[in-house]
Order: C-alpha cells, then structure tokens, then sequence
C-alpha cells in the first residue's frame, strides 16, 4: 500500500503545538510501516533541515517536495494527488487539500476560533472555519486528540460521530539535556538560579490568556508580597503589541521576563526549575505544555475549560476520578482565582507534594509511542 504523510508543518524551525504534534507522530510512525510504501511529503527547503536535523527515515519512506510558495495545500498537495495518486493520505494537522484519495485521515486539534474570536483576524478565522468544515466532510477518518474537541466537531460541524476516533496526544519525555542549572540560557535575568519564578509557556496572545497571567502576576506582588519573577517564554502571536504593552506599563515590569522563543534544552531547564507552571488558557484542544510541566514535577494551575479537565483527571484503571484533577483548575477570566490558586501551590507544601504526585502519575496515560500506534491501527484498515 502507497501511504502519504503531509510534512509540511513537522519541519519548521521554531515549532509550537501542532508542528510538534505533526514532527512527534512522524518520527514514531517510522517504525511502524515497513510494509508501506511511505510518501514524505515537505516544502522547499526543509528536505534539507531534516538532513540538518538528523532526522532519518527508513528505506521504505522517500522524501517528494512539493515547491509551491502559496496555497501549497490546495494546489500543490492536490495536483501531486491527481498526478501521482496514492491510497492513503495522512494530515496531521487540519487541512485536507482538494483532491486526496477516498482514504484520506486528518487530524483535527481543535476549534479555537470558534470560542476565541477576538484572538483570530478575519481571515484567519474565515479560512479555518472552511478548511475544517470541508475536511469534517471529505475525510474518510478523524483523529480527535481529546474527546472534547470530538464534542465541539459533532456540535458545530455536525461531524459524523462514527467517523471520529479519540487518540491522545504524547510529550516528549525522553529529554537528554542538563536541568541542574542555567547556563545554556542567554537571558541574564535567568541566569541567576537563586531567582524563584513562574513560568508560562507558549505563544504570547490573546488566546492564551498572557494578560491574565499579567494581571495574577500583579495580584500575587501586591497582596503576598512574593519574591519571583514571571517567565513568559514563547514567540509571538495575534496581540503581541497590547502584552507587550501591558508589560511595559506594569509596576513590576523589571520582574517580568521575555526571553522569546526558547530552544528545547532551555524549555526543560526552566520548567524542571519553575515553582509553578501557569497554563489558564481560554481553549486548548490538548495541552501539551500541562504534561511536560507534570512530567518534571513542577505543579501547574491551568483552566477549568476545553479539554484540560479531561486531561489532567485522575483516572483508576479506566475509570475517571471527577473529583480528583492532577493541577489546580480556576476560572480564567478571574485574575484573583489565577492568583489565589498560584500562592497556595507556593505556601502550601503538603497540597503542593500532592499536586506533583498526581501529575507525575497523570502523564502516564500519555505517549508518542501510544499516539502513533492508534494512527498505524487507522492507517492499515
């Protein structure tokens, strides 16, 4: 069987989420179709990263580079797909082009969009908006990576419930870099290891919520006094200037640190050594960042919305402890509660120990490994 894998987004130099995802499934799918004829399909250019990279793929897999600047789903997908037909088409992320084969399976990570407009331009959310609603219809199979954005794709889109499958996403546990101290960092503000501190990371945007972090950061200094800085690791996205702005008019601006878009030694590095990972988002399809925090035994306060309750429960065997969350969830929209929850996993050691137990114990549930073998199932029926 000839199966095609859409690359295009594994390979970009900085990846956030979805590329991670789609870089992540691939490299665990390497070994799990030898009986495949595999189609690696990639734009200009980044044939040449994954050699940089040292990523190597079997002999079974080649590489085909689709040199399309523009609308490279679209047209440049569909034309090789008319051309050059294969039988299987994988997308991870999003987008089924035009023309794919009847077996086409695309996974679909979530509907931000749609519960965040104001974080999206027009366009943006115009063109997402069509291009889930044609690949909801025109999939053959869809990879949901939690059950709650499986909920959201049969409420809005009316996507066939039979023809979504549930498969979690993975972290990256398997890291070989120092976490003991900071010298692989540039930023001289986090140098210094003394320097007790809160981390959130991602992309800087509205969606994310950075202002309300801001703002607990705020409430935390005037109330507690606490001695920490706020880290707000990650590159930039829609309404970057208003944080930055916020930033700069902030009272305790010199405690809050923008280091960008940080490398994966650093990420490690400064989540092993964070006193509390802030992840209270408006909407996350997953969440990865929540499982790395947790895998590291930092204790993490994250939002009680989307799929994050689903994805830090508290589960024996297969049954889901409601009561039980692996970090403490809060009201986004409550700066206070961000807050209020933030000081008690700073001052409390006893819920703290037990915050970072359960987390430990919660991402077990979760692997690439696990991830690409419920996509290999999909792939050979």
């Amino acid at each position: 069987m000839k199966i095609g894998i859409d690359g295009s987004r594994a390979f970009l130099k900085n990846r956030t989420g979805i590329e991670e995802y789609s870089y992540q499934v691939i490299k665990h799918l390497r070994d799990k179709l030898e009986s495949h004829q595999v189609i690696l399909y990639l734009r200009k250019n980044q044939e040449l990263r994954i050699k940089n990279q040292g990523f190597e793929l079997p002999e079974n897999w080649k590489v085909k580079v689709i040199s399309f600047p523009r609308f490279w789903t679209q047209i440049g997908l569909s034309l090789e797909m008319l051309l050059r037909p294969i039988d299987v088409l994988f997308v991870p992320a999003h987008t089924v082009p035009i023309i794919h084969p009847r077996k086409t399976i695309v996974t679909i990570h979530g509907l931000e969009y749609e519960f965040c407009p104001k974080a999206y331009s027009f366009w943006e959310k115009i063109y997402m908006r069509c291009s889930i609603k044609f690949s909801c219809k025109w999939a053959s199979r869809i990879i949901s990576v939690s059950e709650n954005t499986r909920k959201d794709l049969m409420r809005l889109y009316n996507a066939p419930e039979n023809k979504i499958e549930v498969i979690y996403e993975g972290y990256n546990f398997n890291f070989q870099f120092p976490i003991s101290n900071f010298q692989s960092i540039s930023n001289d503000k986090i140098l210094n290891s003394k320097n007790k501190y809160l981390l959130f990371i991602g992309r800087l945007e509205k969606r994310k919520n950075t202002l309300g972090i801001i703002k607990a950061f705020e409430i935390l200094k005037e109330k507690y006094q606490i001695p920490h800085k706020l880290i707000l690791a990650g590159k930039g996205g829609y309404g970057e200037e208003e944080i930055k702005d916020k930033i700069e008019k902030s009272k305790y601006k010199e405690d809050i640190i923008l280091p960008g878009f940080i490398a994966e030694e650093e990420k490690w590095e400064l989540l092993k050594n964070a006193d509390v990972f802030l992840f209270p988002t408006f909407y996350e399809g997953f969440g990865i960042p929540i499982l790395e925090a947790q895998s590291v035994g930092t204790p993490v306060v994250a939002g009680n919305n989307s799929s994050i309750p689903e994805v830090v429960s508290v589960k024996q065997g297969s049954i889901e402890l409601s009561d039980q969350k692996s970090a403490l969830l809060v009201d986004v929209n409550s700066a206070e509660e961000i807050a209020e929850a933030t000081y008690e996993l700073i001052n409390d050691n006893d819920l703290r120990e037990k915050i970072i137990k359960m987390g430990l114990e919660n991402v077990k549930r979760f692997s690439w490994e696990k991830c690409a073998s419920s996509i290999t199932k999909l792939l050979n029926k």
